[in-house]
């Protein structure tokens, strides 16, 4: 096996792997030679499987709801079915709702709730036990450097993922003897379409145009930049690396620098 194909052989599951982030991972993975089975509401219309086995890996794109045990179940069992097995799990989808507490509806905070943070409990809790009996795994949750800084507008996003780091060890702890690792990736901005949508509600509400706001949002990073997709997209490949087996339990921030 070529040191660029490291990953011949072994299956990942990417949610929310048809945009953004999650896309970006699994790209990264399938260049790494994974096969690679993509989920989202949309995956159905999806051009991602196509780009993924253009990298040299099988690919299956599905639609996938994360807050639905039902539909978890059956991506799950598809994959099993296309690829026999379940190695690397990244929980990549995820939502936001902009409100402040008083003002929240009870809708969206339990919608925020149930897709970042009960949608990795599905998904981990199907793909885990397999992992646990093969001795190998690799699951990674996107957190978010808003786990650990708040932000008044906010707070169904912040707690959801404060929660997803609370998860992460949890399940660290309970795959640790088996060979299964567990970590989250806390991204700051990340230059994505999600993101530049969020930058404009905020520009608004600032008084400010799009490219005013996304310059001094740069010009603030340490790194006077953005984070990029495809770097986290690496990282997560790093972390299936064989060798990176030790790196289990933790909170890795991508973030150019800044604390948000």
């Amino acid at each position: 096996m070529s040191q660029s194909k490291f990953l011949q052989g072994r299956v990942a599951i990417v949610t929310g792997g048809t945009s953004g982030i999650g896309k970006a991972i699994a790209l990264a993975l399938g260049a790494g030679g994974a096969n690679v089975a993509v989920g989202s509401p949309s995956a159905h219309s999806s051009s991602c499987q196509a780009e993924i086995e253009a990298k040299g890996g099988k690919a299956l794109a599905m639609p996938l709801d994360v807050s639905s045990t039902d539909s978890v179940q059956r991506f799950g069992d598809a994959v099993i079915k296309a690829f026999g097995k379940v190695d690397i799990l990244v929980n990549s989808a995820g939502i936001v709702a902009r409100s402040t507490l008083c003002d929240h509806s009870d809708e969206d905070w339990y919608r925020v709730i149930d897709v970042n943070l009960n949608g990795m409990y599905r998904t981990i809790k199907f793909c885990l036990p397999g992992m646990i009996e093969r001795k190998w795994g690799r699951i990674i949750n996107i957190a978010s450097t808003a786990a650990s800084v708040g932000d008044r507008r906010l707070s169904a996003y912040c707690a959801s993922k404060a929660g997803v780091l609370g998860l992460t060890r949890c399940v660290a702890l309970e795959g640790a003897p088996h060979g299964v690792s567990c970590n989250a990736i806390s991204p700051g901005w990340v230059e994505t379409k999600l993101a530049k949508n969020a930058i404009k509600e905020l520009a608004k509400a600032e008084g400010q145009s799009f490219d005013e706001y996304f310059d001094q949002l740069k010009r603030n990073s340490p790194q006077q930049r953005m984070i990029q997709p495809q770097e986290v997209g690496e990282l997560a490949v790093f972390l299936c690396r064989d060798a990176a087996l030790g790196i289990t339990m933790g909170d890795l921030t991508i973030s150019a620098g800044s604390i948000w």
